[in-house]
């Protein structure tokens, strides 16, 4: 059998010439570049339109070494931090007046998230609670870490009268102050951990609102439960509606001298609420139904995805789910190519397609975006009596490992066995291709 011979024909002398014009003419213009760039960077900068420094991120084209000496709001003494029965005037004003002078924040503001989170000052009582914690805000900042969101943890209480469960509202004034760059602020009590890394809050169809928490309305105002929405997790607006949101929510909790009265209105309101006092979450469903109009229908009550998700409901199903997804990933081999962290998010989008009719409640098989561990008090121990503290803490254990193994993955490893933090390492191709695709 004869072999094919790969040749071409000599070129001849006009061919040549004219190649060699060409060769003289890109030299000339790629001088030409040279010295126009010379005029306007130092010449000692032009290696850098060949090559990537190692700090280029989303975050560097932000130009946080200069703030303009013009004055803005913060050299305003009469702007305070604190919730002190005097909302901020005029804030979208004061906001977009920072951000003109601040450009390359302004860009994309309108997708820049601020996610806030924290626990009690004092060490936790329960003997392996702070390590809990640390692992769910581990869990947090690699959600954040993904996906370019900024994250802040508080342990200090801003308002001495105002701990628990209403100690997030005067942080989250502060972080308003502190973050003019920011457009939503997500606050995530500590107990509630991301299931999904791939999963994005869908911030456009929240355009005509301020606020966002996940709940039932039926439960709002027909059924008028304190249970109606978890006030544990949640997105609001930093705006001037906001602002005077806060300041009316706070006025309902143990700073305002009208406290143990709005706890009588509360329970009085709510005839499943069993404690006498006044709660940040009662108080918001308060608002929600007495106050439509004013602050209710810039509210939107989510419940189409897990922003919580009961974590009772969601511990037992992770096994399946797991299988779920890596029957997929053996049929569809983009899915389980090995990649750079950086680009996750590209594969979440991917995902989509096999994800259309999953569904992330109770009988979906999709991923829970948020599981929410209501009831179980790491910190404390002093979870709720209907359930057991071991179920706590096993299903703690099996949630976190099933988020880790979401990031792991593009380190090379995984947790094989969701009931202990134990690591192997990942095969190429992992999970590897199904019979049917191995055939092909």
């Amino acid at each position: 059998m004869s072999k094919t011979k790969l040749h071409t024909k000599p070129a001849s002398i006009s061919s040549f010439s004219k190649d060699k014009s060409l060769l003289i003419a890109a030299v000339v213009a790629i001088l030409l570049v040279c010295v126009f760039w010379s005029f306007t960077e130092p010449l000692s900068n032009f290696p850098t339109l060949f090559s990537a420094k190692c700090s280029d991120s989303p975050q560097s084209f932000y130009d946080r070494g200069n703030d303009p000496q013009e004055t803005t709001f913060y050299d305003d003494p009469e702007i305070s931090y604190t919730v002190d029965n005097n909302p901020i005037k005029n804030w979208d004003e004061k906001r977009k007046e920072w951000l003109k002078l601040h450009p390359t924040f302004a860009a994309g503001v309108e997708n820049r998230i601020l996610l806030l989170t924290g626990s009690q000052p004092s060490p936790c009582k329960n003997p392996f609670g702070d390590h809990l914690l640390l692992r769910c805000f581990k869990n947090k900042v690699d959600y954040c870490r993904i996906h370019g969101y900024d994250i802040f943890y508080n342990n200090a209480y801003l308002n001495p009268k105002m701990k628990s469960y209403w100690a997030k509202i005067p942080l989250i004034l502060a972080s308003m102050l502190a973050h003019p760059e920011a457009e939503w602020i997500w606050w995530m009590d500590s107990d509630a951990i991301f299931t999904d890394m791939d999963f994005k809050v869908p911030l456009k169809r929240y355009k005509h609102h301020n606020f966002v928490v996940h709940g039932w309305p039926n439960l709002i105002y027909e059924e008028k439960s304190w249970v109606a929405v978890n006030a544990g997790i949640f997105l609001i607006r930093n705006c001037q509606w906001s602002m005077e949101f806060l300041d009316v929510w706070a006025r309902m909790g143990p700073q305002s001298p009208e406290y143990k009265q709005w706890g009588q209105n509360l329970r009085s309101t709510f005839k499943d609420k069993m404690f006498p006092e006044s709660d940040d979450q009662s108080a918001l469903i308060y608002l929600l139904l007495k106050e439509k109009r004013k602050w209710g229908d810039m509210m939107y009550v989510e419940n189409e995805y897990s922003l919580h998700g009961y974590w009772a409901a969601v511990v037992g199903r992770l096994d399946k789910i797991t299988g779920r997804y890596e029957k997929i990933e053996k049929q569809t081999v983009n899915l389980r190519r090995r990649h750079a962290e950086a680009v996750t998010e590209s594969y979440g989008k991917l995902w989509e397609v096999h994800l259309e009719d999953a569904g992330d409640r109770k009988g979906g098989w999709r991923r829970p975006f948020i599981t929410h561990f209501t009831g179980c008090q790491p910190c404390s121990g002093d979870h709720n009596p209907s359930y057991g503290g071991s179920d706590c803490w096993d299903g703690m254990e099996r949630a976190l490992n099933f988020a880790d193994n979401q990031v792991l993955r593009n380190f090379g490893f995984v947790h094989p066995d969701l009931r202990n933090s134990s690591v192997l390492p990942l095969g190429f191709d992992f999970p590897g291709p199904d019979e049917s695709e191995a055939l092909v």
